[in-house]
């Protein structure tokens, strides 16, 4: 008789909550076995996604994937498996003067589902996608061969691989590119806008710095509409840093790490809450600009100081909404969008902002293309999917875009793209989703 893995699986925003086989192995042949006995199975990161991404009938998870393999000093080169997380690899780099080109929001995701949603951060603008520093990775797929894939070798698979949501195979190792950086500090400026119209005139001011990235106020209306704080930053030189951060610029103090202990009661979070701590937030800054050296987790992952900060939704779970606006039409495009979640109460505690450059035409399944993205959590409540039809109908208007690593109801019309990809044997819940939409 077989053992039974079946168990709970869901996601960061804790919806939806699926009961699936879920597997995790580290050895290859074992590995093999798994996927040569199954019909479904869909690769799993660290389960950081927001929506049903990675979640299937049958889950393969990475995070026994886990070793290093190799540290290229002299070039800033890293072959690891595909489990090993964003967090371990600066732990090992940091010190040595690397840093990640390209993060998102948290260290807590693998590298191997960095590699499949072909993650983005606040210099998509200035340095592209995670894919642009892969330089090869090696993937089993549906026979259990394992294949090296990059853009000279099995070049079709490198590119389907990237941004494809693991519909391809398994990813089982990655060998990427590191930048070089002198201290673990960022040069920050912080500047307040008191509109729409402000914070793109920044954004297009700011269009030379590495890093930007803005937080809006989503329940504002009328001349306050789009009021917001837009942050930008570079990696600090050493001699740039006061004294204190001079001496060990490489080097961080460990820092308290609070943990959410429950899941808050639904009551808590509503349309008050959340335009109360928008308020306080946008006053917390007192000038109308601030310079600053921050350590690098604060400048880009402030939410990973907080262990289950999601338990602040609650236990029905929240969704987080991103799409991306054409340039031309993306001030035109967000205003109807913030008037959109304005007038349905359903505001959002972190709205993000970010100014996308020019996309990759051989990553045909990436997110990003030239425009601004605007990134929202939403608890999940009766009125959530209303609302985010509405949002979907104004993203097609504009002819954006939506981002699968965090969808999980949004119309099949927009999400079109994700057919590029088949596959007879890696399915997942959302590719399924999509596809009997689209049927």
């Amino acid at each position: 008789m077989k053992p039974n893995f079946t168990q709970k699986v869901t996601n960061w925003g804790n919806f939806p909550v699926v009961e699936k086989e879920m597997r995790s192995e580290d050895s290859f042949k074992k590995i093999k076995e798994f996927v040569l006995s199954h019909n479904e199975i869909i690769a799993r990161g660290n389960g950081r996604c927001y929506g049903d991404a990675s979640l299937g009938e049958t889950i393969f998870s990475t995070r026994k994937l886990n070793k290093f393999i190799s540290f290229d000093r002299l070039n800033g080169v890293i072959e690891c498996e595909s489990g090993v997380l964003l967090s371990d690899v600066l732990e090992i780099s940091v010190p040595q003067g690397y840093f990640l080109y390209v993060t998102p929001g948290t260290k807590f995701i693998s590298v191997g589902g960095a590699i499949a949603s072909d993650v983005h951060g606040k210099n998509h603008h200035a340095e592209g996608c995670f894919s642009e520093y892969v330089t090869e990775f090696k993937l089993m797929i549906e026979n259990g061969n394992i294949i090296t894939c990059s853009r000279e070798e099995n070049s079709d698979k490198f590119w389907a691989t990237i941004g494809g949501m693991g519909l391809t195979g398994i990813i089982l190792t990655v060998k990427f590119k590191l930048k070089n950086i002198e201290s673990a500090y960022i040069r920050q400026e912080s500047i307040k806008a008191e509109n729409l119209d402000e914070i793109f005139r920044l954004f297009e001011e700011s269009e030379n710095w590495t890093y930007t990235v803005a937080w809006i106020d989503c329940l504002q209306k009328g001349k306050n509409l789009g009021r917001s704080i837009l942050i930008r930053g570079e990696h600090a030189f050493q001699h740039e840093l006061p004294n204190n951060l001079a001496k060990q610029p490489l080097r961080l103090k460990k820092k308290l790490q609070p943990t959410v202990p429950f899941y808050f009661p639904g009551f808590i979070l509503n349309a008050l809450t959340v335009k109360i701590f928008n308020l306080l937030y946008y006053k917390k800054q007192t000038k109308k600009e601030v310079k600053s050296f921050i350590d690098y987790e604060t400048f880009f992952y402030p939410l990973d100081a907080i262990h289950d900060w999601n338990k602040i939704y609650g236990k029905a779970g929240f969704i987080q909404y991103q799409m991306v606006i054409p340039k031309e039409a993306g001030k035109e495009g967000m205003k109807q969008i913030l008037e959109t979640i304005a007038a349905s109460g359903n505001g959002s505690f972190l709205a993000v902002l970010k100014l996308f450059g020019k996309n990759n035409p051989e990553a045909y399944n990436s997110f990003p293309f030239e425009g601004y993205t605007l990134a929202l959590d939403f608890k999940v409540n009766s009125k959530l999917k209303k609302l985010v039809e509405k949002l979907d109908d104004t993203v097609q208007q504009f002819g954006g875009r939506i981002y699968l690593t965090k969808d999980s109801m949004s119309r099949s019309s927009l999400t079109n793209y994700l057919k590029n990809i088949q596959s007879s044997k890696f399915v997942s819940l959302q590719h399924k989703r999509i596809i009997n939409n689209n049927s």
